[in-house]
């Protein structure tokens, strides 16, 4: 018989309705036996006892509803952010307050380059912070005439060039590329937005996967590296929302989940935007079967608008509070029931990017038609970021049966500039309205979106309980939810999601051994300290891992 290993720990919180704390918890094969205290768990035989954490406190492994692989790829990159961040060897990283402060940081990586072919890439800029003004192609060139400069935004959905990598790319003269934002005289203004930013950020991350002899193909490196930030942050199931789904990498990714010391279960979604859906089902054909108890296959993902923050979300009116322009649609309102629809014949889950409440509502006549027409019991379609619904739309989304992944680190991130710039305070006091959702029984999570922001549920929970923005305003009040809730939604919340909920999520009988474990109790400290828990590490499928 398998060895039955007992853990006590100063307190177990279940996220299990059947009882809610446990002192003890028993694990067989990977797998929780049961939880209670320890009279109870000794019925089931010989046992060891492990009292490593008999200081600690217990969770179930947080679950990142909604990230991207490129969390460990960019940091083969130069970071560019406003805010100071760990890397995933717990560096820390200054954060740049202008964008004279972003060229000079340039200029002196692009003198420590020996390649003069090699291009220059920087992430997480965000111009919002610095007082209105945008970089453009003459800052980037005043960095290099000769080199590809690329600095990607923070929300991926815009990228800054120079005139060196738009003329390798052919773009000087181009007017059919969507996207190419561009000076009085035609010219490219060194901003590119839609399909132009997609194809600059995707041809960024291959340079950068090429100068980094530790990826290869199999890109190893780079799930490590995942994996320690993931365990820093007590994560044991991450999202990869914007797959390729390559059949040769989903392969090599699916023999790596089945190593024992694979840190973390993974969830990658089909990035389908811009892909014929005919070559969307045939690449998830083609990876069926690959799926291991590490890596959960089967999740499409459809990108409607931009980000509120880079003036590309699309909002009803009155529009944005500046006077910007209203966003880019990455799927036409006209199209999305279609491919949608298609997906959703298949079986598939499908995550759907909306950020403003214009691209919500489009989403949501879509899934009405689609649904319409073919009822999916148990569907559990989800909206991804969904921040600037209302009242109205959340019942909608309730009677749709659609779950929602809110995007909580937004309200310090960018709370002070969408009282500002994008919403005005009215909106911005109900966006990510998570108190909404709970009060209307909306299936929920909250997430990072890492890179975007840095994973970290302790803080993303945070968030959703104290609503603060950077400068320290509440920012809505009444949408602030409980510390029990918050971990509800970055556990169970999040793998209900993901249809992982009969696996994960909760300390329950018969579940996978996922563990958070924490050197002091969420529920005991002061609401504003949450984020400040430490993390002691994670255990996976019955497995120490050490942060």
């Amino acid at each position: 018989m398998s060895e039955t290993r007992i853990y006590s720990a100063k307190n177990i919180i279940t996220m299990n309705n059947y009882r809610a704390t446990a002192s003890h918890v028993a694990v067989r094969d990977g797998r929780i036996l049961g939880v209670g205290d320890l009279g109870e768990l000794e019925t089931w035989g010989d046992y060891v006892l492990d009292d490593r954490y008999s200081d600690k406190v217990l969770l179930p492994g947080f679950v990142e509803g909604h990230g991207h692989m490129l969390e460990a790829t960019m940091w083969a990159n130069h970071y560019a952010g406003f805010f100071s961040r760990l890397d995933p060897f717990g560096v820390k990283h200054g954060g740049l307050k202008s964008i004279d402060d972003v060229v000079a940081m340039l200029k002196r990586k692009d003198a420590e380059i020996d390649n003069p072919d090699a291009p220059l890439v920087a992430w997480c800029f965000d111009p919002i912070y610095f007082g209105g003004r945008r970089m453009t192609r003459e800052d980037l060139d005043s960095v290099s005439t000769t080199r590809p400069v690329l600095v990607l935004h923070a929300s991926l959905h815009i990228t800054n060039v120079n005139q060196a990598f738009v003329d390798q790319v052919g773009w000087q003269e181009a007017d059919d590329v969507v996207g190419i934002k561009r000076h009085a005289d035609g010219t490219a203004s060194g901003e590119m937005h839609g399909a132009a930013n997609h194809y600059a950020m995707v041809w960024a991350m291959r340079q950068g996967r090429s100068a980094n002899a530790g990826a290869n193909d199999s890109h190893r490196a780079e799930w490590e590296q995942y994996g320690r930030i993931a365990t820093r942050a007590g994560v044991t199931t991450l999202t990869d929302l914007g797959a390729t789904l390559a059949e040769k990498g989903t392969k090599i990714l699916s023999e790596w989940s089945k190593e024992p010391g694979a840190p973390f279960r993974l969830v990658p979604a089909l990035l389908a935007t811009a892909i014929p859906t005919a070559d969307g089902l045939a690449s998830l054909k083609a990876v069926e079967g690959m799926g291991t108890d590490k890596l959960k296959l089967g999740i499409v993902k459809l990108v409607v608008d931009g980000s509120i923050q880079g003036f590309t979300g699309r909002l009803r009116w009155p529009g944005y509070a500046n006077g910007t322009e209203n966003g880019i649609w990455n799927v036409e309102p006209s199209d999305l029931p279609g491919r949608l629809g298609t997906y959703h014949d298949a079986g598939y889950q499908v995550h759907i990017h909306t950020n403003g409440d214009e691209a919500t509502a489009v989403a949501l006549d879509a899934l009405e038609e689609v649904l319409s027409r073919n009822p999916r019991p148990d569907h559990r379609h989800t909206l991804q970021h969904c921040q600037m619904a209302d009242e109205a739309q959340f019942r909608r989304i309730k009677a749709l049966g659609v779950c929602v992944n809110l995007f909580s680190n937004h309200l310090y991130y960018w709370g002070d500039q969408h009282m500002t710039e994008t919403m005005g305070p009215d909106r911005a006091r109900r966006m990510n309205a998570i108190g909404t959702a709970e009060r209307l029984g909306v299936p929920f999570t909250i997430h990072s979106d890492t890179p975007i922001t840095p994973l970290d549920p302790l803080f993303t929970a945070w968030c959703a309980v104290n609503r603060l923005t950077e400068s320290g305003q509440v920012l809505g009040p009444d949408e602030c939810i409980s510390v029990r809730s918050a971990l509800r939604a970055i556990t169970l919340g999040a793998a209900y999601t993901l249809k992982m909920d009969g696996e994960i999520g909760s300390i329950e009988a018969g579940k996978w051994a996922d563990f958070a474990i924490l050197d002091a109790d969420p529920l005991e400290v002061d609401p504003r300290a949450l984020k400040d828990v430490p993390v002691h590490g994670t255990m996976i499928g019955g497995r120490a891992v050490e942060s």
